[in-house]
């Protein structure tokens, strides 16, 4: 038996403002058997698919090793950083700025990339912060000399999901991939040291 995967990586369409919008494609391209599994932080489904949680996940504060505000986490402090924001369509407004907004303030966004891997490699080599999840972090952080703080104020949490139709656990191999997703959710990854 061969499995063939075709893993994307989805992104909400730019403007999108209802989570159910900007994730339809998804579901759309799961029905037409375009895609056998999306991980994507959505809610409600038709009954026609399945939802298994697979984590929570929370955004932080990242930024290089030894960068000043790490020893000055107030509001304040984090509103006189330069920003970088990880946004697919350029658009430098988020929802960092929207629970910002609630509190009569604002940051300075210097930067803005299409990925989080991007802003990663930028972290870096500059004084820049990011708001970014983080499981994330905490995964691919360290090679790049980038920590994680958490965030001065409360910012949006979320559940990430594994979707699939119901017809489709009917399938060995993709209800195998999908057993072997859960599990590698549930099982803590190991990173090597650095040297």
């Amino acid at each position: 038996m061969r499995i063939d995967l075709s893993i994307r990586q989805l992104l909400p369409r730019p403007g999108e403002s209802s989570p159910n919008l900007a994730w339809g494609d998804a579901l759309a391209e799961l029905e037409a058997r375009a895609l056998d599994v999306a991980v994507i932080p959505l809610g409600d489904l038709p009954a026609r698919f399945v939802k298994r949680p697979l984590y929570d996940e929370e955004f932080v504060i990242a930024m290089r090793a030894g960068h000043p505000f790490a020893r000055d986490r107030s509001l304040r402090g984090y509103c006189a950083q330069r920003h970088l924001v990880v946004s697919q369509s350029g658009d430098p407004s988020g929802f960092v700025d929207k629970a910002l907004a609630r509190r009569n303030l604002v940051r300075h966004v210097a930067l803005t990339v299409p990925n989080f891997h991007f802003a990663l490699a930028l972290l870096s080599d500059s004084d820049l912060v990011a708001a970014m999840p983080r499981q994330f972090v905490s995964t691919h952080g360290a090679r790049h000399g980038v920590v994680a703080v958490d965030a001065p104020l409360p910012l949006r949490r979320f559940r990430v999901h594994l979707v699939t139709p119901k017809v489709a656990l009917m399938d060995a191999g993709l209800s195998w991939l999908v057993k072997s997703l859960e599990q590698a959710a549930r099982t803590p990854a190991v990173h090597p040291s650095r040297s």
